[in-house]
């Protein structure tokens, strides 16, 4: 797809802060429904295995999703798509904080992961619009954004929560900052080719070898995302065996690593290139965890936790920045393509880990992760689209 800057005054560092915003918007918004998730399972009197079965409508609406969002994309143009999703993102967090029955809940966040996705891909679809008129790797910056945004709307909410400030409210005033930054970054957004707009799109397209090995290399990487943001304070907890006060700390090694290699990404892929930074990504993620499962105490673990998080931090960035650059097919289909099969792998990774785990250990599990973390950095040497 072709794209051209919608207004002359516009520079390069107006359409950079623009998709930046709308990254940071999506980051804010999904931290502070997750910061609430404990009210609002005490407000709807869930019990574990109910709220566990609720969780699911997000993720089921996410993927219902990934087959139109490409589409849509490619027919109506990622910006207006990133308009209308991160609106109706926002809008759906309100409605959120105020359910009142589980069926509601259900509803809205099946609706929260559908919105998030159509803006996930669009947004995505212009951060690489804009790489390529850096004519360098910035896509990882993009996505560092949505971690540290993520970070401060997690502050944010335990303010809230100490406060005794309820989820609707805290709900509000995160949509309304979330509709502020969208409508004044709106404008410095990139502007689509209107060649595409209005021809008739095949809503599903089969994806060539290099995008399925793409989606296979952010799959291997995020069955590890997965396995570290649901299982890292239970390992700390049963095979670390660290006080109840430190079971965060593996995770928490892990997100600082894991924004703090976001935002280091682009200047390490444009020096090293990005296979080799993949290559190095796959080898820190199999070695972080290979310390961690052979060596299970405090300091070893944790040390390895954090050599996962940079390694896990810069592969979906550079997966997606290569797709964007596919020339069998638009690049919204075709990162709606890689990001189908690789969310397979941030949706079987959990439960992966505790089938392992219920028939031999969980130190077995992440070594299981570790090894196909590890596939990362052979498989992005098949990718001709890294190179």
């Amino acid at each position: 797809m072709n794209y051209s800057i919608f207004a002359p005054s516009d520079s390069r560092k107006y359409l950079r802060m623009a998709v930046a915003a709308f990254f940071f918007v999506q980051g804010l918004s999904f931290a502070a429904w997750a910061s609430r998730i404990p009210d609002i399972k005490n407000m709807l009197h869930l019990t574990e295995g109910g709220l566990g079965t609720v969780l699911l409508a997000l993720p089921i609406g996410l993927m219902a999703s990934l087959p139109i969002s490409g589409w849509m994309v490619t027919k109506y143009g990622s910006r207006k798509m990133v308009l209308i999703g991160a609106i109706l993102y926002a809008t759906t967090l309100m409605f959120i904080g105020f359910v009142s029955r589980t069926e509601q809940l259900v509803i809205a966040l099946f609706a929260f992961g559908l919105w998030g996705n159509l803006t996930n891909i669009a947004i995505n679809t212009q951060a690489v619009a804009v790489e390529q008129v850096y004519g360098k790797s910035i896509m990882a910056s993009f996505h560092g954004l949505w971690s540290l945004a993520g970070f401060v709307s997690a502050m944010i909410g335990s303010f809230f929560i100490s406060v005794h400030v309820p989820p609707q409210f805290h709900f509000v005033i995160i949509a309304i900052a979330a509709f502020a930054i969208i409508f004044t970054a709106y404008k410095h957004t990139m502007a689509d080719s209107d060649r595409n707009e209005g021809e008739s799109q095949p809503m599903f397209v089969k994806p060539d070898l290099d995008l399925l090995t793409l989606g296979l290399i952010g799959f291997c990487a995020m069955v590890c995302e997965g396995a570290m943001f649901d299982w890292s304070g239970v390992y700390f907890q049963e095979i670390v065996q660290v006080p109840s006060s430190m079971t965060t700390l593996g995770y928490v090694a892990f997100m600082g690593t894991m924004t703090g290699g976001r935002f280091a990404g682009d200047w390490l892929a444009n020096r090293l290139g990005r296979m080799k930074m993949l290559q190095i990504s796959g080898a820190l993620m199999g070695t972080g965890l290979a310390i961690a499962v052979l060596f299970p105490y405090l300091v070893p673990a944790t040390f390895g936790f954090l050599l996962v998080g940079f390694g896990v931090s810069s592969v979906v960035p550079l997966v997606y920045s290569a797709a964007g650059r596919s020339t069998s097919m638009s690049a919204g289909m075709a990162l709606a393509a890689v990001s189908s099969i690789s969310f397979i792998g941030f949706l079987i990774g959990p439960p992966l880990i505790g089938i392992v785990a219920q028939f031999a250990d969980l130190r077995w599990s992440f070594a299981i992760v570790g090894v196909l973390a590890s596939l990362t950095a052979f498989l992005s040497t098949k990718a001709k689209l890294i190179r």
